[in-house]
């Protein structure tokens, strides 16, 4: 009851409006003097192509070397000085561009922030430099056999799918991209339409109008409208694998999930984090086959489950790994027993979600997903009425088809377990 007053009481003092064509959402907190001020540019991977995959984390990287107010290196001092931070995040389904300072140097900061935004240098030695990095830190990913196996993982699941576009890019996308490209983008697609702020802070209602009609609200409209993407695509089960000369083998595979806004969504989430608990109890605690083993739930629009597993034992840990599945896809929960993992899962997710950006982001997938951020105060419910029988549901409904991507040495398991999933 505690965790749901929590919910309710920080629901009441948050409201949403529009300023001049932008949405926002603002939950007043005096908690701290912190305010988070997320920008979301809607879309993610609906609103590139291969070709130009990555363009917008890269377009905003190369804001932060100099905009027309505020050259580089005044901006460098200046952001030094103000000890604030602005932040690029890129995901399947916006960008979040977010403003974190303290509410004394609140106005100094969105100040610079806004401008990156509206008015970005891109001069060419600086693109190049951020292309350079880009291209460095994606064949990067190949060295580290953990993100190596996520990445082929969601390739897979994903392939044929909108998220099936790298919305950080590829070699090939962001060796492509030059000033004229950067600019076009800028002018057609950082539009009003595309924008949903979202401010947890000390900071009222006038102060954010002031903020936001004196700068965002003076970028051209659009025609951007939020939707929903399909679900992924459910497939046969299928595994790519990488050999490599390791010490271990990295096993990562994902399904087809719900939509976020399906009544199926919430039974999911608690369906892996119940699966997490059995392995980790069977594979890591009493078999010792792994440092670590868990079942990933992919939050977004389109949602996705996994599993995942590090192991010297692949075949024994795969058995194990399926008769997990199997017992959760056949057998009942206990109701007792589901209610306590419930609060334990809403305690440590509430304890995550304590910072001011967390919650922001909390807002922003709920007026997203669900079509309100009123929805916000409906999730305790909806966790807590999940039931043994839903959880058994979807189960047996979503946790098939696994795409695997395996990186290791491939004598060391047997494929066809791999595709028994």
């Amino acid at each position: 009851m505690m965790l749901l007053s929590i919910a309710l009481a920080l629901t009441k003092l948050t409201n949403s409006f529009d300023v001049d064509g932008v949405k926002v959402i603002l939950r007043q907190s005096n908690a701290n003097n912190v305010v988070a001020a997320n920008l979301y540019l809607l879309g993610g991977a609906r609103q590139i192509t291969a070709a130009n995959a990555g363009i917008e984390p890269f377009l905003l990287e190369v804001s932060d070397r100099g905009t027309a107010k505020y050259p580089k290196a005044v901006l460098r001092r200046k952001m030094s000085r103000l000890g604030s931070e602005i932040s690029t995040e890129p995901s399947d389904d916006w960008t979040m561009f977010g403003v974190h300072a303290t509410t004394e140097v609140l106005d100094s900061t969105w100040a610079i922030f806004a401008d990156r935004v509206m008015q970005p240098t891109l001069d060419p030695e600086d693109i190049a430099l951020v292309k350079t990095q880009f291209i460095s830190g994606i064949r990067q990913r190949r060295d580290d056999p953990d993100a190596l196996a996520e990445y082929l993982a969601d390739s897979i699941v994903s392939a044929g799918h909108p998220y099936g576009i790298p919305v950080t890019g590829t070699e090939t996308s962001i060796s492509s991209l030059d000033a004229k490209a950067l600019r076009d983008y800028q002018a057609t697609q950082f539009v009003k339409s595309r924008l949903l702020l979202v401010i947890v802070g000390d900071v009222d209602r006038a102060h954010v109008e002031r903020l936001v009609r004196s700068t965002l609200a003076k970028l051209p409209q659009g025609s951007y409208t939020w939707t929903a993407p399909p679900r992924l695509p459910e497939k046969a089960p299928a595994v790519v694998m990488e050999q490599r000369n390791l010490p271990t083998n990295y096993i990562v595979g994902y399904y087809s999930g719900p939509l976020a806004n399906s009544e199926d969504y919430q039974a999911l989430r608690i369906a892996t984090s119940v699966l997490t608990g059995r392995m980790f109890s069977e594979i890591r605690t009493r078999e010792n086959l792994t440092y670590d083993v868990h079942a990933p739930f992919v939050d977004r629009a389109a949602t996705a489950g996994g599993l995942y597993v590090t192991t010297v034992a692949p075949d024994t840990t795969l058995k194990l790994m399926h008769s997990a599945v199997r017992e959760l896809q056949d057998g009942l929960l206990d109701q007792d027993g589901l209610g306590r993992l419930e609060q334990q899962f809403l305690t440590e997710y509430f304890l995550d979600n304590e910072t001011n950006d967390a919650q922001a982001d909390f807002l922003a997938r709920s007026e997203l997903y669900r079509g309100d951020y009123r929805a916000a105060d409906k999730f305790v419910e909806e966790l807590k009425s999940v039931t043994p029988e839903a959880v058994q549901r979807v189960a047996r409904k979503y946790m098939k088809g696994m795409q695997f991507a395996y990186v290791g040495d491939p004598s060391q398991v047997h494929k066809a377990l791999l595709t028994s999933f």
